[in-house]
């Protein structure tokens, strides 16, 4: 089987590498010959590099390096069976490229895009035969993030989801299906995670150093709010949380705050740029948390309650199923538990109180709880059952 690549950046590039070593034939393409031969040869140290801490034997690699090859021209995928895009952000060009596509590959190749934040019925949209398009969202770096997000589009043929996931799964991979709504699971249930953070910073409830001292310290999560951002880049995660907040109809829940667009507009845009939330010049001190635990608990509880409403939201809307929730948030953002089964541990009923407080104080739509939630306290319910309740990841 011989798989294309559109697009050789970081992400197009880690991608090659990944279906190469499953012993795939690659066709990396890109209009630019310099980037093809920056992902050549990132993609040719990184699989030897692996080969010499003994993860893969020196002939996996050279075999892998040797199944990648890399084009110009889009002729070359006339011979593949599946062509995966990776390329910038924008519906326009992600259109075009695919309608450049359908011209030169077989009526049966499947065709997928790698978008984080876009629909993929828009994209889809714009070809001839839209019922071979998909979603296939990894995360960065794709040869070390295990989880890929599977999306159907409303036109995506019947069982070309489940073949993918089978695909993918072959890969090594762990693949999730998930409903084509903005966000998909991860970028649409991780978005409390940043906004209430900043939310809490606004107020004056906790400084910054405070609000990642709880999360990693008293939750457990591998990097705070404000750490993370600075991280992926506010040039990344305040255009995904705009993305996000526009294609759910200016949904409260998910709006974007000012101070994060300030620093988006200065350029400040983290670690990238030795400025975001923190400073990382080389005479740069990090600030130090208050370590009050009550204020610690408070600001924890919070932000989780949040998150666990955005997990709750997304299965009563049939966004993906629990397991695939879980599995999502756990392997594809690294929360130390799953956020249901993290719900059924605190108690749902004490989530529901911390939210009902929240819209008491604030009246905003922002802290509505979800009707699930609200339904399973009534019912005494939980997401699984008590005994797997406090061990399920």
């Amino acid at each position: 089987m011989t798989i294309g690549i559109i697009g050789s950046g970081a992400m197009g590039a880690g991608i090659a590498q990944v279906i190469a070593q499953a012993g795939h034939s690659v066709c990396l393409h890109d209009t630019n010959s310099a980037a093809l031969q920056r992902a050549s040869t990132s993609i040719q140290a990184n699989l030897r590099k692996l080969s010499e801490k003994g993860k893969i034997k020196p002939e996996e690699a050279e075999a892998a390096i040797g199944r990648v090859r890399t084009c110009t021209d889009m002729d070359s995928f006339a011979r593949c069976s599946l062509i995966i895009e990776a390329i910038v952000e924008d519906l326009a060009v992600k259109q075009a490229s695919f309608r450049d596509i359908e011209a030169v590959v077989s009526d049966d190749c499947i065709l997928a895009s790698n978008t984080s934040s876009l629909s993929i019925a828009s994209i889809a949209a714009a070809c001839q035969k839209p019922e071979r398009f998909i979603g296939i969202h990894f995360f960065n770096p794709a040869p070390l993030m295990q989880l890929v997000e599977v999306i159907p589009a409303v036109q995506t043929r019947p069982g070309l989801a489940e073949e993918i996931r089978d695909l993918v799964q072959s890969w090594g991979k762990l693949p999730v299906l998930t409903k084509d709504t903005p966000g998909f699971i991860v970028n649409r249930v991780a978005r409390p995670f940043y906004g209430e953070a900043i939310r809490i910073l606004e107020e004056g409830i906790a400084d910054m150093a405070t609000i990642d001292w709880a999360m990693t310290e008293l939750g457990g999560f591998r990097m705070g709010p404000f750490t993370l951002m600075d991280f992926i880049g506010h040039d990344v995660n305040y255009r995904v949380t705009e993305s996000v907040f526009t294609a759910f109809f200016f949904d409260p829940r998910f709006k974007p705050s000012f101070t994060q667009k300030r620093l988006f507009e200065a350029g400040y845009y983290g670690r990238k740029s030795g400025r975001g939330f923190y400073s990382y010049g080389p005479d740069a001190v990090p600030p130090e948390p208050t370590r009050d635990e009550a204020l610690g608990h408070l600001v924890l509880n919070r932000i989780l309650a949040m998150l666990i409403n955005e997990a709750a939201d997304a299965l009563a809307l049939n966004v993906a199923s629990r397991e695939d929730l879980e599995l999502a948030m756990t392997k594809g953002v690294n929360y130390p538990k799953g956020l249901l089964a993290w719900a059924d541990e605190l108690g749902l009923s004490r989530v529901l109180t911390t939210l009902d407080e929240l819209y008491a104080e604030y009246h905003e739509d922002r802290y509505r709880a979800s009707p699930l939630l609200r339904r399973m306290v009534r019912a005494n319910q939980t997401f699984f059952p008590h005994e797997r309740a406090s061990s399920h990841q």
